[in-house]
Parts: C-alpha cells; structure tokens; sequence
C-alpha cells in the first residue's frame, strides 16, 4: 500500500495534492492514502479563522472551504490529526473524528482506524504540562486563554490510547515524542535548527507524554511534524518478556508545505491484500472508548487517571474479548466507518466575504450518531449542559481565563517541561507578534539566552527525570553531538526509515526537495524577528505558547 505523508498542511490542501500528484507521476503508482500530521486548518468561513491561534495577519483562508463545500474533492483518503494552529471550533464538534469533507477523516482528539487492513493511530495537539491535568472544559467562544489550551493534549487521551494491546501499524503526532532525536542524525539536525541544541542535549525537546505512547505502543511507524524540518530516527524497543524479538519504531518527520521544502514523502507500506478498501472503526479502540466513558472530565480541574495504586477500585480499561464482541453487535458486525458527512456552518463565500460571522458552539450530527450507536457521551452536550447549570456564561468564561495559568501545584507528572524552549524556532508563528513589534528589536540567539531565566529546570528535576526516563528507554551513552556522530541517517537493512520502504522512482522524491506547483512567488527574504528582552521572559506566564 502506498501511503503519502505530509507535515504541517497550514490549509495548503491544493497544494498538497498537487504535488502528491506530481509524486505520483514520478512513482510506480497510485497513493492509496494520505497522512497529515496537524496544523490542518480546515477553516469554513471566517468565524473558523477566528479561532486560530495565530497573530490576524496569519489568518487567511487558503483553500479548505472548498473542499467542505463540495466544490472540490479530495482526490485520496485523507486522514489527519490536529495540530496547534487549527479552527478550533470545528474540530471541538468532533471529539472521536469524524469526516470534516467528503474524503477527508478527522481521527478526532485521539483515535485509531483500519485502511486496508492496517492500523492507524493518532493524538491531536501539543503537549503542556500545566494543561495536561485537566478535562476538556474549552468550548467557544474562546477567550485569550482557552484559544490556546483547547489544543494541548490531555491525560486522558493518553490514557485511553494505553489501554491498546494489540499491535498498532502507524502512529501520528503533532509535536515529537521527547528523545527520539537521539536515534537519528543529532549532527545534521543541529545543524539545520541549531536553536535546538540545548534541549536536544538536556533531553528536553518534544513531548514525554508522546514518548510514553511511543514505548508502550511500540508502532511500526511514526511520523511528526510541528518542528518543520524533516529528520528520520530508527528506535529499537526493550524486548518484554512476551515479545520473541525486539520492536523497531521508524520515525519521520517533515516540514511545512511551502516552496522547496520537505514537506511530503511516499512509502511502501505492508498491506492485508483481502482487507477491504474503505476506512474501518477499530474495534478496540471503540472498547477503550465506551469502557472509559465515564471518566470523562469537562472541568478545569487537575486530575488523575486511575492506577493500581490503592486508591482506585478499577485501573485496567483495556477491552476484553467479550466487550470487543458487544462493540460488533452495536455494528450490526459492520465497522465500516459511514459515509455520513454533513456541513454543520455556512461556507465562505469569496464575493460575499462576511467579517460578522457568529460564533456558536454546533452538536455534530456524526458525533450525535457516533455516541448514540455505542452509548457514549458526546463532550460537547455535557459541556452545554454543564453551562447551563451554570446559569451564567461569564462564569464559565472566568473558568477559561485560568485555564492556562501554571503554578507549582499545576505541574503534571512530567517533572520538567520545557516544551517552550522549542517555542524560539524563528520558522515557527509567534502568538504575541503583534504585542512584541514595540518591544526591542534583537537578533535571535541561543535559545539558551531567551529561555534559561523562565523555564530551566533545577538540576533535581533533570536529574530525577534522567532516572525515571532511562527506566523505559535505552538512550544513547551521550546526549551531546560530537564529532563521533554519523554524518547521515541510519543505513543499512531496515535502519534508515526514509530509505528503506522506497523504490529508486520514490527515492529520487528526496533527492532534491519537492515544490509547489502554481505560479507562486518565492517567500519574501525572512525578517528580523523581534522578542522580548530577557526580564519580561523572566515574568511571563506560560511562554511556551509562543511556539503553538
């Protein structure tokens, strides 16, 4: 099965498939499939671009709208993940995926599928670790607050995708798991995004909670985006006792889609010949979800998932083969994913742009179908109940207004997160841009210069983090890049993700960079970037999310 991945889409669907076009003309075949890794931006009309995170002058509606509309199709599956730049409110309608266009999959807050026989899993958003505690309490209209932390990925998310014993094929994520950039080319990568360094060195870049999912999930693949640039890693697992033979995790990552950037690559991916040809629930997966109903959290509050520590009279959700047969009869034994789509907001008209669209916080008819067919909750009528309760929206709001605010109390089991040390990369959209044009104009330094002051761990934190991280993971000897580290990708046999799965017509794709198609001019030569001096840094709460 040939299978296309893509990094981070930023509504560039036309040009996705255009030069997904051009790779197909170059390969031996057709794609079967589509992968993007978030920051999708599936914006219908202008009140979706209201809530993007990103500066105004980031928001523009590319090319989604017509796709939704039914002007255009999308001429593969597509099937994605949400990033930290995304039309939040449209994705909030589907919290268990969905279809957002015809032919185009949402795999939801987290969720996996079936294509062809193979097992596709994914989490959506970005890691913070003063979120990550909390319930799913954001719904529109977002304030200053909330337009951010609805895409910061929660514990429970992570919690329902542990449960999974049975293998899974391909994972995706927005940001990295943390520490995968030891297995690959350190060297290369440093010096492509050399503002990386410190955090590569510390072990502090990326998500533990994806490197969590990573060591129990065990994927043949997994691919990323969010730091845009591509790099490829090869990890081999810790053999448990059940396990004959060691796991193995190809990672790739890819940039964002612009002129002559890495942004796209095919695979070769092994297949089920007398698997159908259309999307699949899995059926585990819908066994996690109706088992974990009922710690469902539309709060602000921190909470913890439950464990075999005393405290919890139930800690294991995994799905039994007795449930997973229930699950089947709820089917009627049919897991095709239906074809159900429905425009749920006006589209956006181009000779009738309108500025005032409002706001309104939908119910999902797919999601409405999806939980009444499996006797789930739909999160998005328990969070309208839980403001009607209320009786006053304000109150709620207020509720948002401190949802992003970190304390010492706030801190997640991750004992250090330093996620907003990659919030530096000079590639990435600054949420405060427009606040830090009248600050003092610098030039970008070590990220080391930026962040030391507001989010450098003591060295206790590294150190215990250092002890429980290498209980899980074989890490490299050194963290550091020395002159001893290999100045390509792994090679050989099945070492190198990126060249392994590729026939010669693929791999001449990646020796040279694939461009857009339309007559589009080259990016304007990249600005000075202007931040704020070192003692405003320093005071700043939740910095990090200058890089969502």
């Amino acid at each position: 099965m040939r299978v296309a991945v893509a990094g981070c889409c930023h509504g560039e669907l036309d040009k996705i498939y255009e030069t997904l076009a051009l790779a197909e003309r170059r390969g031996p075949g057709p794609v079967d499939v589509l992968l993007c890794c978030g920051d999708f931006q599936a914006v219908r009309n202008e009140a979706d671009l209201r809530c993007m995170a990103v500066p105004p002058k980031y928001r523009h509606m590319q090319t989604f709208y017509r796709y939704y509309s039914g002007e255009k199709k999308a001429p593969v599956l597509t099937i994605f993940i949400g990033g930290n730049h995304e039309a939040s409110n449209h994705l909030q309608e589907l919290p268990y995926g969905g279809w957002v266009a015809p032919n185009i999959y949402y795999l939801g807050l987290a969720g996996v599928v079936k294509y062809r026989g193979v097992r596709i899993g994914g989490i959506s958003g970005i890691f913070k670790s003063h979120d990550y505690r909390k319930g799913h309490f954001e719904c529109p209209p977002y304030n200053s607050s909330t337009i951010r932390s609805i895409y910061h990925v929660r514990n429970i998310e992570v919690y329902k995708l542990k449960q999974l014993k049975q293998p899974v094929d391909i994972f995706l994520s927005h940001d990295w798991p943390r520490s995968i950039y030891h297995y690959g080319n350190k060297k290369q990568l440093l010096k492509t995004k050399s503002f990386f360094r410190q955090e590569v060195e510390s072990n502090t870049l990326g998500s533990p909670a994806a490197s969590e999912l990573l060591e129990h999930l065990k994927p043949a693949y997994w691919f990323s985006a969010h730091l845009h640039v591509k790099f490829a890693a090869l990890m081999r697992h810790q053999a448990t006792d059940k396990e004959q033979a060691c796991k193995e995790t190809k990672f790739l990552a890819l940039d964002k889609c612009l002129p002559h950037r890495d942004f796209l690559q095919v695979l070769e991916i092994e297949h089920d010949p007398s698997a159908p040809e259309y999307l699949e629930y899995d059926i585990e997966w819908l066994t996690v979800l109706r088992a974990t109903d009922d710690l469902i959290n539309v709060t602000g509050n921190l909470w913890n998932m439950p464990e075999n520590n005393g405290l919890h009279t139930r800690w294991d959700y995994s799905a039994t083969e007795e449930a997973m047969k229930e699950v089947m009869e709820k089917l009627n034994h049919d897991p095709k994913v239906p074809c159900n789509f429905s425009m749920t907001a006006a589209c956006y008209d181009p000779s009738k742009p309108q500025s005032q669209v409002q706001l309104v916080h939908r119910i999902n008819p797919q999601t409405t179908e999806f939980c009444a067919q499996l006797g789930l909750t739909d999160i998005n009528v328990m969070l309208q109940k839980d403001k009607e309760e209320q009786h006053l929206c304000g109150e709620y709001e207020q509720q948002g207004d401190v949802g992003t605010d970190e304390s010492e109390e706030d801190r997640s089991e991750y004992s250090t997160d330093t996620s907003a040390l990659s919030s530096f990369n000079p590639d990435e959209i600054m949420l405060d841009e427009e606040e830090e044009e009248v600050e003092e104009e610098e030039e970008v330094g070590p990220p080391g210069d930026v962040t030391t002051p507001s989010v450098e761990p003591s060295s206790q934190q590294a150190s215990d983090f250092s002890t429980s991280f290498s209980d899980i993971r074989n890490l490299p000897s050194s963290m550091f890049v020395s002159s001893d580290d290999a100045s390509h990708s792994p090679t050989g046999g099945e070492g190198n993700p990126g060249e392994t799965v590729q026939s010669e017509d693929e791999k001449s794709l990646t020796d040279f960079p694939l461009k857009r198609l339309s007559n589009e001019h080259e990016p304007e030569q990249r600005k000075k970037i202007k931040r704020r001096n070192q003692a405003i840094y320093a005071a700043v709460d939740d910095g990090g999310d200058n890089d969502d």
